[in-house]
């Protein structure tokens, strides 16, 4: 592990809740669209738990073996400039996609979080501009978020990361093979309230909120299919 996290209290002594964090890239000057930012933060969280470093034997295994063992908690921060370059340093992966930057870290306890993460922000994550959709790809998987509650733009960011993640747990070897060929590609869509009904009938796996964070827990925020 990187000097940052060596520095850290044992984070399994913790006896808090462990998170993903994820930061978002948000310079004033070119600022990223909504759904950009939400496909690549489902590409970050399955490129980290997809890296070698987080299979077993690797150095990332025992802490993201230890979250995916729980609840799959996720924190979006947005950082720009020195803010979002100092954390760089820290283990994890970094995902670019359509004009977005999106860096997801390796998980741990929500009181352990290194201090150049805690210095970004977690609210305020909401860009103005919500952009479209990626076109579809062979292979790749398709996430719809709800139309029935607002969510901001942090929050449908980690809603799109857990349908990734969950998304990758569902499939088999050949579809994980097929996904890992178009090098995660996501397509985030936004239906509206007819949109979403159909997306919910067609989809293979739902993310039930635990409601930490702006919607009621057990609020169904994603689905997404392949």
């Amino acid at each position: 592990m990187s000097d940052a996290l060596e520095q850290m209290p044992d984070p399994f002594a913790s006896t808090q809740p462990w998170a993903m964090q994820l930061a978002m890239r948000d310079e004033r000057a070119n600022r990223p669209t909504h759904l950009a930012v939400c496909e690549a933060a489902a590409g970050a969280v399955v490129t980290l738990l997809t890296d070698p470093r987080s299979a077993p034997g690797g150095e990332w295994y025992p802490f993201v073996h230890h979250w995916t063992s729980g609840p799959i908690r996720k924190v979006v921060r947005r950082g720009r400039g020195i803010r979002f370059t100092q954390v760089q340093e820290l283990d994890g992966v970094e995902v670019e996609h359509a004009g977005a930057q999106v860096r997801a870290f390796v998980p741990g306890p929500v009181d352990q979080v290194p201090a150049a993460l805690a210095k970004m922000q977690v609210g305020g994550t909401d860009v103005p501009e919500h952009g479209k959709p990626s076109e579809p790809v062979d292979g790749g998987i398709t996430v719809a978020l709800t139309a029935l509650t607002p969510m901001t733009t942090g929050k449908s960011a980690a809603q799109s990361g857990h349908a990734a993640q969950l998304a990758l747990s569902a499939m088999d070897e050949r579809q994980r093979g097929l996904w890992a060929s178009t090098g995660w590609a996501v397509r985030v869509l936004t239906p509206d309230a007819d949109g979403w009904a159909d997306a919910v009938r067609r989809s293979r796996i739902a993310v039930h909120d635990g409601g930490f964070t702006e919607v009621a827990p057990g609020t169904q925020t994603a689905v997404a299919w392949w």
